[in-house]
Order: C-alpha cells, then sequence, then structure tokens
C-alpha cells in the first residue's frame, strides 16, 4: 500500500555536523589541506587600527575569494549567497552553520585598501608557489612563457579615438591608475604609438585586434611555468602588446630567481619572444637556452637571394655572396672613424658596386639596388645559438612542451570563466590574475597530490 509521510514534532536538539556533509572527495576538502593561512593576521597588522569595531576577519575574505576563483564564481555578490546556502562552502570558510557571511562590499573596500597596499594577493600566489616546490611539483629546469588577451570590462561603443585622448570629463579610479602608469614599461611606457581607440571608463586597457575576432579593449595575462608540472611560477598584468609582453618575461624570471632561488637551464616561448634584444638578454646576461623560433624578416619572396645565401666569416668579419664576392661593413677608410651599428642596432655589410655592376648573378641578387646590403643584428651571436638549438631533439620536445601554458590559458577561460575581467584598471587586472593564478595552483595541488587514507 502506499505509505504517507508521518509529521512528527519539531526535535528541540539536532546533532548535525559540518564535516559530515563534505564528501571525502570534494575538490575544496582537497585543496584545504595545503591553504595555510595563519601569517595572514600578521601580514595585515600594520594596517588595520588599534581601535574601533572588530573588523571582519581576512582569512575569511581570503578563503571566499579562493573559493569564488577556483569555482568559476565571478560575482562577488553571487559568491555570498553561494557561501551561505553551500555547506561545503561554508565548512572551508570555517563558518559553521550559524556564521554570518559579510556583504559583497566589504570586499571591494579591502581591496582598494589594505589588500593592495600590503601586496597581500601576491603574497597568497607566492605562498602557493612555495607549496608546490616544498611537495615537489617544480623541477626548476625548464620553465615555459606566454601571454593571453582577456577582455577588459568596457563597452567598445563608448570609445573615443585614441589621438584625441582623454575627454576632459573622465574621471574615476581606472582613469587616475592609468595617469600613474604612463611611464610603466608594462603599460603606457611599453610603446610610444598611440592606440587607435581609447577607453575614457578604463584607458589603460589596449584597444587590439590581435586575434580573430572583431577588435575589442584588453589586458594581457602573462604566465611564466614550469614545465614539470606546469605549476605557474609568476604571473603579470600588461597591456595588449608585444614589447610589454617581453618586458614581463624578464620581470618574471628575475623574481623567481630573487623569491625561491629558482634559474632555468632553458626557456620555451613562441616567436614573439624571439627578437634579437631578448634573445642575447637571455643567453648573455642570463645563461639561459632560448628554447625559442628565432624572428627574422631577412626571408624574400621575389626569389632573389636570401641572407641564409651568404656565408658570414667570424674571423675576417665579412659576408661572401653567392659569386665570390665579398661584403664588409666598410669598403673604404674614413678621416673620422664612424660606429659599427646604426641607431637600430643593426650592421650594414656592403658589397663593391664594380663587383656588382659586373656579376652575372646581379638580376638574381640585388635587381633593385646598385649594390647587395645585408644587415647583421649586433645581437647575431645570440640569435645563432637560438637557432642551433632549434635543430636538435630537445627543441622538439620543448615546443610540445609549450602547449602547456596555452592549457592553463583555456582552463583560465573555460573552467574558471576569466574569459572578461570584471575589475577595471591595472590593479584590478593584476589582482584578478594573481587570484586566478592562486587558485590554478590550488587545483593543481589538490589533483597531483592524493589524499591520505
Amino acid at each position: 500500500m502506499m505509505g504517507e509521510r508521518t509529521v512528527m514534532q519539531e526535535a528541540l536538539f539536532y546533532g548535525f555536523s559540518l564535516e559530515d556533509h563534505v564528501p571525502g572527495d570534494h575538490l575544496l576538502r582537497s585543496i584545504d589541506r595545503f591553504v595555510d593561512l595563519s601569517s595572514i593576521r600578521d601580514h595585515l597588522k600594520p594596517f588595520y587600527s588599534s581601535t574601533g569595531r572588530p573588523s571582519i576577519d581576512p582569512e575569511l575574505m581570503i578563503r571566499m575569494l579562493i573559493i569564488g576563483y577556483c569555482m568559476g564564481i565571478r560575482s562577488e555578490r553571487r559568491l555570498c549567497e553561494e557561501v551561505h546556502l553551500n555547506l561545503a562552502y561554508r565548512w572551508f570558510c570555517r563558518l559553521g552553520l550559524d556564521g554570518a557571511v559579510p556583504a559583497h562590499s566589504t570586499f571591494s573596500k579591502n581591496r582598494h585598501g589594505r589588500f593592495r597596499d600590503s601586496n597581500l594577493l601576491r603574497e597568497l600566489f607566492e605562498a602557493t608557489v612555495r607549496w608546490c616546490i616544498e611537495e615537489g611539483l617544480v623541477g626548476g629546469e625548464g620553465f615555459a612563457i606566454d601571454a593571453s588577451l582577456i577582455r577588459a570590462d568596457v563597452d567598445r561603443q563608448r570609445a573615443v579615438p585614441g589621438s584625441e585622448g582623454l575627454p576632459p570629463e573622465a574621471a574615476g579610479r581606472a582613469v587616475t591608475e592609468y595617469l600613474a602608469v604612463l611611464d610603466d614599461a608594462a603599460f603606457g611606457g611599453a610603446t610610444p604609438v598611440v592606440p587607435k581607440q581609447l577607453a575614457p571608463t578604463d584607458p589603460a586597457a589596449r584597444w587590439t585586434a590581435a586575434s580573430r575576432e572583431r577588435a575589442f579593449f584588453a589586458y594581457s595575462t602573462n604566465y611564466l611555468i614550469d614545465l614539470d608540472h606546469a605549476v605557474i611560477m609568476d604571473v603579470e598584468a600588461t597591456t595588449s602588446i608585444r614589447q610589454a609582453e617581453v618586458t614581463a618575461q624578464r620581470t618574471m624570471i628575475e623574481r623567481t630567481q630573487k623569491r625561491f632561488g629558482l634559474w632555468p637551464d632553458r626557456l620555451v616561448a613562441d616567436a614573439g619572444y624571439g627578437d634579437a634584444p631578448n634573445l642575447a638578454w637571455l643567453v648573455e646576461d642570463k645563461g639561459i637556452e632560448p628554447h625559442i623560433p628565432v624572428f627574422d624578416k631577412s626571408a624574400r619572396r621575389d626569389g632573389s637571394f636570401e641572407r641564409a645565401d651568404f656565408t658570414f666569416d667570424h674571423e675576417e668579419d665579412r659576408y661572401t655572396c653567392p659569386g665570390g664576392k665579398e661584403l664588409r661593413r666598410r669598403n673604404r677608410n674614413f678621416a673620422i672613424p664612424r660606429k659599427d651599428a646604426d641607431k637600430d642596432d643593426f650592421i650594414r655589410y656592403r658589397a663593391r658596386k664594380a663587383d656588382c655592376d659586373a656579376c652575372a648573378l646581379k638580376p638574381q641578387c640585388c635587381p633593385n639596388a646598385p649594390v647587395r646590403k645585408i644587415m647583421r643584428s649586433i645581437h647575431e651571436s645570440a640569435r645563432d645559438v637560438a637557432r642551433n638549438i632549434a635543430t636538435s631533439d630537445a627543441y622538439v620536445t620543448s615546443r610540445r612542451q609549450r602547449k602547456k601554458v596555452e592549457m592553463l590559458f583555456a582552463h583560465l577561460k573555460r573552467i574558471l570563466k576569466l574569459d572578461r575581467l570584471r575589475l577595471r584598471g591595472p590593479n584590478g587586472a593584476k589582482d584578478e590574475f594573481l587570484l586566478a593564478a592562486t587558485a590554478q595552483n590550488l587545483r593543481k595541488l589538490a589533483k597531483t597530490i592524493p589524499m591520505p587514507v
């Protein structure tokens, strides 16, 4: 027969434990093993007043932010609602059943104040790197670098021409931050080129058409990862241009060495990092093998001889053309000595006009010029090192391993939902990128290190 639920009198006391209601294989239970925030209060103590009402526990806010970025909860308002309702979230935040969840506005107040003043989010991210090192997930021999575009929180319909500059009525925190980074190598100082469009609500965001989509405003998140387990060793926010991304690479490599004492034997990257000055910095200044395609525009499309068809003699400092003639830096002596390299850091090697006029190969060599000229970078020796590495088996392996950083970006956008920024300004981008990288490292720890039996 059909049963009927019996309505009983409510019990006066209940025995309920959050610990018993969080599954043993829940992601947050695995992450919780590695989250040690015991030092956070001492770190923030100088930024709190010694008088007044007690504040919201900073550890609670950090634990809530970890939940938000690990679970792809992009809105802090929604995050507060989810923590209020979800038992696993309450367990992770140490709230119990009756603990009060702070208002969403609390995060904004602390982010713009003591969190940024104390560099707390950078300290939190670097703590995850140390946990990964302690668990043996970091080899420290091979690193990879890359950058990815993240849409800014900007309405492209309200953009103004970059040549006109900001309108007089433009104001706000993002505008103030933009003016503060005009000389910063990662933002305004990265290039003198005026952007085609400017966003009055977030002028530091860069108008870019680097993807197949319609042009949009974006920031770049730059990752430096260890190739053993794809642990993110450092992260940096920059404007979305190549010069800024190369600068971020140098900053992150030096900071990783300073913070953790790790110096890679090799660096893997795409051709965007293969310009001559950067290769020279890696090879000559830092002693790092560049597993990077050389950025080279010497190829010709008209069928004439390329630079590769000419032989360079290091001892004699000269090129020899396919016709057997010499190309030198100078074919005559000058009364006033001249510099070897021009302002663009290239040395020009030129043939003699008499040799070119009498050469039967001139139509294949320099059909539109009186003499043939070869340009050689002052950093060509570093480029040669990269070219030699590109012929090795190790380079083939490195090209395959480089996909690990691209997979992290795919995870960032598709799983963690960070395909568009929610905060504005350079500081907002830094905060979001640091928290997202923190979440990815924590998830890496949770899924790589098995739970104790």
